[in-house]
């Protein structure tokens, strides 16, 4: 399999990327904007969940395009790791029991994206490969 997939991988990784990232960001209008619509209405956003909405939006925007992802994945994982033990884990010992498969699943895959940075399909790929182009003339 890793002769089928392996020449792809960085393609692979590229996708879940931006996927997680525009997924992550729509945490985030929905919470601000209204956007998409949520099933149940929001109401008045409090001090914390005000500060998560932000950090959802700006580190979902920066994941999905891949600039300082590294950094947006780290504080998007610590977010989703506060979000689950402040939340989800006081209604039960496990993710299954409590709703918080979404915010460990997030937590772990930002983790993941924190340790191998934004690699192909990115502005810093982009920012990278200019910067080589112009240094070797």
């Amino acid at each position: 399999m890793d002769k089928f997939l392996g020449r792809y991988s960085g393609y692979i990784y590229a996708i879940f990327r931006i996927v997680f990232g525009f997924l992550f960001m729509l945490h985030g209008t929905q919470k601000l904007f209204g956007w998409p619509p949520a099933k149940q209405a929001g109401g008045e956003l409090a001090g914390i969940i005000l500060a998560a909405a932000i950090i959802e939006l700006v580190c979902g925007l920066l994941i999905m395009v891949g600039f300082f992802s590294g950094f947006a994945a780290f504080l998007a994982s610590g977010t989703m790791a506060v979000a689950y033990f402040m939340a989800h884990q006081p209604q039960g010992a496990l993710p299954i029991m409590n709703g918080g498969e979404t915010a460990v699943l997030y937590c772990f895959a930002f983790l993941y994206f924190a340790a191998n940075g934004s690699g192909m399909l990115s502005v810093d790929g982009m920012m990278k490969g200019s910067r080589a182009a112009s240094s070797d003339g």
